[in-house]
């Protein structure tokens, strides 16, 4: 006969786990109510001993040291009295029916309340909108409670009948033949899904379902600071629930559109301003866009490319706390002019022999040539 670990495809070394999945392939691929050919019988036995064996802590390393001769046994089907692989081969073939691990072999379900679906609804917002908040009216397909039938399902006056096909047990039984014999497997009723109930005379309102989808209008409340992938639940706007049980959720997950000039960095937004290169020297007044609109900021005098002015709790308010809000953050952009007119270049070389020069009276001079030149950009 061949090597158990052979037959089992495993090394030496597995354990056992590798064992049982090893066998359990085997096991469907050879069972002789699944493949016809000749000798799979055999190889189905051959299989189940070698399992039998190995599986065993004890019969493994008698085997292990004398080989077959050592295990005083003749090779043949598992022993019955070996339920360890009984069980396994009875959970491969009649899972989900019943037999270990299935669900089937535990009480009928009942017809009793159930709680609906949770529901969600996707919403694409403005970024004022996020940053503010707003309420908005939304409309969602949902399923709600039947009115005719008050969600029961039948029509008035009737109501759930036992079930013919289970005689109210929920389950129905099924005789199978394998090589050890009848089995019983025991599956849901699929007359009424496992309840033990049906509806003889269902309402035409609803189908006998005792609930109907409908368009509904809500009104949210979108609070001030929220962003991409902020969930709103909004409870019991889901679907109904059947049998009496509660409504599920609505959870509303938003999107926030982009700015084009102004970008969210958790509470705080940062902008850009573009200056001229007299502006950045001398300082000035500009106006910049903020989210409470157009705003007069101090630009210093002496601004380089790249510095930044901030503008305290002009920013996204923090979520739950709208109180507190972060910053607005400008960054500075020194444009340079890309033609000269003459005068402005007889200034300006003027102005770099000035800067280049010493003493008290070039400053004198240097000040009356800003003023010529920013009265020219004027």
């Amino acid at each position: 006969m061949a090597d158990f670990y052979d037959l089992l495809g495993v090394g030496r070394d597995a354990d056992a786990d590798t064992l049982k999945r090893a066998y359990r392939r085997l096991a469907r691929q050879y069972h002789p109510d699944i493949n016809k050919e000749a000798g799979a019988e055999d190889r189905f036995k051959e299989i189940g001993r070698a399992y039998e064996v190995l599986s065993d802590p004890q019969t493994r390393a008698r085997y292990d040291q004398f080989g077959e001769a050592g295990l005083g046994g003749a090779a043949g089907a598992p022993d019955m009295g070996d339920m360890g692989g009984f069980a396994d081969l009875f959970e491969t073939f009649f899972q989900g029916f019943g037999g270990p691990g299935g669900s089937a072999g535990g009480r009928p379900r009942r017809r009793g309340p159930q709680q609906g679906d949770d529901l969600r609804y996707d919403l694409t917002i403005d970024f004022e909108q996020a940053v503010f908040g707003q309420e908005r009216e939304i409309k969602i397909p949902h399923l709600e409670t039947c009115e005719v039938c008050n969600g029961s399902g039948a029509k008035a006056g009737s109501g759930p009948t036992t079930c013919g096909t289970c005689g109210g047990a929920g389950q129905v039984r099924r005789a199978t033949r394998t090589p050890f014999g009848n089995f019983t497997q025991v599956a849901e009723c699929p007359t009424c899904d496992g309840t033990g109930q049906v509806i003889a005379d269902p309402c035409s309102a609803c189908g006998g379902q005792g609930v109907h989808q409908v368009r509904k209008k809500l009104r949210i409340n979108i609070p001030a600071g929220v962003d991409t992938g902020t969930r709103l639940r909004v409870s019991g706007e889901g679907n109904a629930g059947v049998r009496g049980g509660p409504s599920g959720d609505l959870y509303v997950f938003l999107t926030v559109r982009s700015h084009p000039r102004l970008k969210r960095d958790g509470l705080n937004i940062h902008s850009d301003v573009t200056v001229s290169y007299l502006q950045a020297i001398l300082g000035d007044t500009i106006e910049v866009e903020t989210v409470d609109g157009p705003q007069e900021i101090e630009l210093p005098a002496g601004s380089q490319p790249g510095s930044v002015v901030t503008l305290n709790s002009k920013g996204i308010p923090k979520l739950g706390n709208p109180v507190a809000r972060g910053d607005q953050r400008i960054t500075v952009t020194v444009e340079l002019p890309k033609r000269l007119s003459d005068e402005e270049r007889n200034l300006l070389e003027q102005l770099a022999g000035h800067h280049s020069a010493r003493g008290k009276q070039h400053h004198h001079h240097n000040s009356g040539l800003f003023a010529r030149l920013f009265g020219q950009k004027g």
